[in-house]
């Protein structure tokens, strides 16, 4: 009698979840980021750190006026872009060739573990010296870190594939070529797309650290340069405009996702 009362308010909770459209949910979240905002912009112990958004808006306006709104986003994005770019095209083959041939695994995996577990910043001053100063070691920082954490999750997805489908096309005369074309690559997407994800998020992460290397423009430069001169507000709106971002390639990122793979079955709640 318990359990099936208790079924029926599981199941009355779940229809009125369910009645609330996605841009409802959207919409609640929204205000509830809001009020805690206006809650941590109004207690004595944050109110400095988190200037409400009338401020923030003001702060827009300054660095508009400033002129360096624009050159910091745009150098920020370059940046992230090229280091993104060019951590996927070298992760892909060596992800494919650590899963693939054993020597290339024992030799490479060990040093991709031990680098990926090291903070950005602590390579930095390396990169600096050996690279200069400029674009140059903010693309080579970033590229460092999306290709370790990239190339650790295609690998694993590679290692995933079912051996069975491999043994398959094995006995039907594919060659190697022809396994990764038609067998492995088509298993590993899923775990490519995930590995672009984190790869995206890593890139934004890690701006700070390589816009620690003696860069003239870009968002990061622009809140140490902010932090020093105590301007809050500016410093949060550049803040939330990484966020933007970030979440802006999430949205892109899953609607690839959807497009590319829409065979693969999802759980849902």
């Amino acid at each position: 009698m318990a359990s099936d009362e208790k079924r029926k308010k599981d199941g009355t909770e779940r229809d009125a979840v369910s009645r609330i459209p996605n841009w409802g949910w959207l919409l609640i979240s929204f205000l509830a980021a809001i009020l805690l905002w206006k809650w941590l912009s109004v207690n004595e112990t944050t109110a400095r750190s988190f200037p409400f958004v009338p401020e923030v808006l003001a702060a827009l306006g300054t660095m508009v006026q400033r002129g360096v709104l624009w050159e910091d986003f745009s150098s920020s994005m370059i940046s992230v872009i090229l280091g993104f770019v060019f951590g996927f095209i070298t992760s892909v083959p060596v992800a494919f060739l650590m899963a693939w041939y054993r020597p290339v695994r024992y030799i490479v995996e060990p040093w991709i573990q031990f680098i990926r577990n090291i903070p950005p910043l602590a390579y930095v001053p390396l990169v600096v010296i050996s690279a200069g100063v400029g674009r140059r070691p903010q693309v080579i920082v970033i590229w460092m870190a999306t290709f370790l954490i990239m190339t650790v999750t295609i690998y694993q997805g590679v290692r995933n594939v079912d051996e069975t489908l491999i043994k398959a096309a094995r006995v039907l005369g594919a060659k190697d070529r022809d396994l990764f074309v038609k067998v492995i690559f088509p298993a590993t997407t899923p775990f490519i797309i995930t590995a672009v994800r984190l790869g995206v998020s890593v890139a934004l992460t890690t701006l700070i650290a390589a816009e620690s290397t003696g860069a003239y423009a870009g968002m990061g430069m622009r809140i140490r340069s902010l932090n020093n001169s105590f301007e809050v507000a500016p410093m949060l709106l550049y803040i939330i405009i990484i966020g933007v971002i970030g979440i802006t390639s999430e949205k892109i990122i899953k609607y690839l996702e959807r497009r590319f793979t829409g065979w693969q079955e999802t759980r849902n709640v």
